[in-house]
C-alpha cells in the first residue's frame, strides 16, 4: 500500500466531504510536531491494548505478534531519528498507526479495534505525565538535599530575620533555608497525591460512549500499572468524562505553579542577599553574568529568570482553566490545546529544579555580613 493510500485511509471521514482539507487548515489543526513527544506512551498503550484484544479473542496471536514486532521497529526508528513524521497524518497516533500498517499490514489496522483517538490521547497524556511526575519528585529531593547540606554547614551563622522586610529577630542561616525545604516537601506531597488521579485509565471509553466489543479494561490498567493504592485496577468510570476530563492536567499545572512560586520566593531572597546592599551570599559565577560597561556588577541571572518563568507557568494554569470552562461533554477539538502548555510547564519546572539544585549547592555564605 502506498503512502498516499495510507494517508487517505487514515481519514475515514473523507468520503463525506466534497473537497480536501486546505494546507492552511492542515497546519492549523495538526498537532504532530508537538505531540510526537507522546510516542513512547502511545506505543506502550497500544501494546497493552493489543495484548488485551488477543486475550479477549478479538485479534489472533499472529496479529499480536506482528503488532509487537512492528512496534519494536517503530520504536527503534524513532529513537534513531529516522522515523518520518508527516503533517498529513495530523498527530502522533495516526503517524504511528500508519507506519505500523505499512510494516505489518492488516494486523496494524486491527489494533484500533474498540478504541478511538479520543480515549487513546487521554491515555497517552496520562501515561506520559505520570512518568514526568516521578522525575519531578526525584528532582525535588535533589534540591532539598542541596539546601539541607548548605543549612548544615551554616547552623552557627546568624542572619537577620525579617518581617515586612524590616529587621526583626536573629535566626540561623540554616534555619532560614530549611523553611524552603518545608515548602518543597509540601510540593512533593502534592505531586504524589495528584499522581493517583493522573494514574487512571480512560482507554475503553472509545469516542465517548464505550464500545460493543467485550474489552477487559482492568487487564489493560494492570498491564500499564494504572492501579490504586490497594493494587486494584484504576479505570475512569464514566466514558463521557473519561475522554473529556483534563482535571489532571489542570491539577498538575496548579501544583507546578505553587512549586514555582516557592522557587520565585527563594529567588527573590537570593537576589537580595547577593546585592551590595546586603552582601550575605555569593553565587557561583556560572549562574551569573556581568556588564560590559559596569564591571563592578555581578548579575544573578538564574534566580531572576526563574522568578520570571514563574509567571509563565502560572499563565499556563490560567490558559488550561480557561480552555475547559466552556466545553460541553464530551471530547472537543479544543482539548488539542492542552498539550503545549502542559509540555512547557513540565519542561520549565524540570529545568528550573535541575539548575536550582546545582546552584544551591554552590551558595557561598558570608558570615561576617
Amino acid at each position: 500500500m502506498s503512502t498516499n493510500q495510507l494517508d487517505k485511509k487514515s481519514q475515514a471521514w473523507s468520503a463525506l466531504f466534497s473537497e480536501p482539507m486546505s494546507e492552511l487548515v492542515k497546519r492549523y489543526t495538526a498537532s504532530v510536531f508537538f505531540d510526537k513527544r507522546l510516542w513512547a506512551a502511545d506505543i506502550q498503550g497500544s501494546l497493552a491494548h493489543a495484548d488485551m484484544l488477543q486475550a479477549q479473542g478479538l485479534i489472533s496471536a499472529d496479529d499480536l505478534a506482528s503488532i509487537q514486532k512492528g512496534m519494536a521497529q517503530i520504536r527503534a526508528e524513532i529513537e534513531a531519528g529516522s522515523f518520518e513524521w508527516k503533517l498529513d497524518l495530523e498527530d502522533v497516533h495516526l503517524n504511528i498507526e500508519a507506519r505500523l500498517t505499512q510494516l505489518v499490514g492488516d494486523a496494524g489496522k486491527r489494533l484500533h479495534t474498540g478504541r478511538s483517538r479520543n480515549d487513546q490521547v487521554a491515555t497517552d497524556v496520562r501515561l506520559w505525565l505520570r512518568g514526568e511526575i516521578d522525575e519531578i519528585g526525584v528532582l525535588l529531593t535533589e534540591l532539598q538535599k542541596a539546601l539541607v547540606d548548605v543549612a548544615e554547614q551554616n547552623t552557627d551563622v546568624i542572619l537577620p530575620g525579617f518581617t515586612h522586610l524590616q529587621v526583626a529577630q536573629p535566626v540561623a542561616f540554616g534555619h532560614h533555608l530549611l523553611a524552603y525545604v518545608e515548602m518543597f516537601a509540601r510540593d512533593a506531597e502534592r505531586m504524589i497525591d495528584l499522581r493517583k488521579r493522573v494514574n487512571r485509565l480512560p482507554l475503553g471509553s472509545a469516542a465517548l460512549a464505550g464500545t460493543s466489543y467485550p474489552l477487559d479494561r482492568e487487564r489493560v490498567a494492570r498491564t500499564l500499572g494504572m492501579v490504586d493504592e490497594a493494587g486494584q485496577p484504576a479505570v475512569c468510570q464514566n466514558s463521557l468524562d473519561g475522554v473529556s476530563d483534563r482535571d489532571f492536567a489542570i491539577e498538575f499545572t496548579a501544583a507546578a505553579s505553587l512549586l514555582m512560586v516557592h522557587i520565585s520566593r527563594l529567588s527573590e531572597e537570593l537576589i537580595l542577599w547577593m546585592s551590595q546592599s546586603f552582601g550575605f551570599i555569593d553565587l557561583a559565577d556560572r549562574f551569573c553574568t556581568g556588564s560590559s560597561i559596569m564591571p563592578q556588577k555581578k548579575n544573578p541571572d538564574v534566580p531572576e529568570l526563574a522568578r520570571g518563568k514563574t509567571g509563565r507557568v502560572v499563565g499556563h494554569l490560567m490558559g488550561l482553566i480557561t480552555l475547559m470552562k466552556g466545553q460541553p461533554l464530551a471530547y472537543n477539538k479544543d482539548n488539542q490545546e492542552d498539550k503545549e502548555p502542559l509540555f512547557d510547564t513540565v519542561d520549565t519546572l524540570k529545568d528550573t529544579l535541575r539548575i536550582f539544585a546545582e546552584m544551591a549547592a554552590g551558595i557561598t555564605v558570608k558570615p561576617e555580613a
